[in-house]
């Protein structure tokens, strides 16, 4: 009983990968399926954008006309928080239905030995990793879109009044909310799928 024992503690230790490893994994996993991944980054993508967007169309347009600074702090206060709200829902929705259609998957890495720890961890560092590549690319997105769309305050700005703290301010504040929201979005389904015996999540219809 005590050499079956030992034997089992054995296998546990074998079973629990390092961070390096894990993060090996998780890269495999995303290009493996990099379509899918892309689809599911797409949400992230364009929320990020959008928030972006409204976050550095309002500091052009502050810096260009300093005097109508007051009127538009109630419009970009209501804009900011509209675009948080796209960017909960898109990207827990997104990252919701990634980790729901892989619940077959989880329950074969049960079935060969994964710890619910290590499934759960996996899960956070694909999402982590897809949060922060879709974050950056909808920052850049939505910098680009708001320098568009804003072509006419812009004209009004010179190198010294351009707004470059606010607008890369608001890109590093972007890719933390993507990144944190990813995350979070997939920390509930992938805890849940983690704890499905594993016959249950193979039997699971997507």
């Amino acid at each position: 009983m005590t050499q079956r024992a030992d034997v089992m503690n054995e296998t546990d230790k074998h079973l629990e990968l390092p961070f390096k490893e894990s993060l090996k994994i998780a890269v495999n996993n995303i290009m493996i399926r990099f379509g899918r991944a892309a689809i599911t980054a797409s949400g992230t993508v364009l929320s990020i954008a959008f928030l972006v967007y409204v976050l550095s169309g309002n500091a052009l347009e502050q810096a260009a006309n300093p005097e109508a600074a007051s009127g538009l702090a109630v419009r970009s206060t209501w804009l900011v928080v509209m675009s948080l709200l796209v960017c909960v829902v898109g990207i827990a929705n997104s990252m919701l239905m990634s980790v729901t259609e892989r619940f077959k998957e989880i329950g074969t890495m049960k079935c060969l030995g994964a710890q619910d720890s290590f499934v759960v961890k996996l899960f956070l560092l694909e999402s982590g990793m897809l949060g922060l590549l879709g974050s950056l690319t909808g920052s850049v997105m939505g910098v680009v879109f708001a320098l568009m769309a804003k072509s006419t305050a812009l004209g009004k700005l010179t190198a010294v009044t351009f707004p470059y703290a606010r607008v890369f301010g608001a890109m590093g504040f972007a890719l933390a909310v993507g990144v944190v929201l990813s995350m979070i979005g997939t920390s509930f389904p992938a805890y849940r799928a983690a704890k499905l015996p594993p016959a249950a999540a193979l039997r699971t219809e997507i």
